[in-house]
């Protein structure tokens, strides 16, 4: 007896997506690379200005899928560390000093790194002190509101009546530097003074 001659198709090929849908698909796998890898390329100085050009187009779908985190401040040539100092006039008349992030109050440790986040977030706002006049003022639109409510926030903890705010970059020494145990000066900015405002006369 003759056997009957299978015509049926290999179930590998049959599944096979088109060609059409083969390109479709590759096409946004590499979009969806270039959105994951191009933010971290393209974020605060020192970052590649080529990176930032190409970013922008994409700048939609990093937002649409939160994909903008900071993964390069965990690289292993980090930039500068940034914290908040202040100095406060409390209602009693007492003077009062702190800075944020605090190592020595903020615990547990997940306070310490998301206090630390707030600094770095105003910091990546704030122009370098020998910045243009015109861009300074234009920047304070975007920081102001951020020094505002950790100035709120330390007025409300310490019944303060007056708070000062300062940026402070702390100076990255080089591996030299470290070798021979020297440093340099950290800058600083001033963020303004803020105090309570004087309810309107009825």
């Amino acid at each position: 007896m003759i056997k009957e001659q299978q015509t049926s198709e290999n179930p590998t090929i049959r599944r096979r997506w088109p060609l059409a849908v083969q390109l479709f698909a590759s096409a946004g796998i590499l979009l969806y690379l270039l959105a994951v890898a191009l933010p971290p390329l393209a974020g605060p100085p020192p970052a590649s200005e080529l990176a930032n050009v190409i970013l922008q187009p994409f700048r939609p779908l990093v937002g649409a899928i939160s994909l903008s985190h900071g993964y390069r401040f965990f690289a292993p040539n980090p930039g500068p560390g940034h914290s908040i100092r202040w100095t406060m006039v409390t209602a009693g008349g007492r003077t009062l000093k702190g800075v944020v992030p605090d190592a020595e109050t903020d615990w547990p440790r997940l306070l310490y790194h998301r206090r630390f986040m707030i600094s770095e977030k105003i910091a990546a706002l704030v122009p370098p002190p020998l910045a243009p006049a015109q861009i300074r003022r234009e920047a304070t639109r975007d920081w102001q509101p951020f020094a505002e409510d950790i100035a709120t926030h330390l007025l409300t903890k310490h019944s303060g009546q007056e708070v000062t705010l300062e940026l402070v970059e702390h100076y990255l020494p080089d591996t030299f530097e470290l070798k021979e145990g020297r440093g340099g000066d950290d800058l600083t900015t001033p963020l303004g003074s803020y105090a309570w405002r004087k309810k309107a006369s009825q």
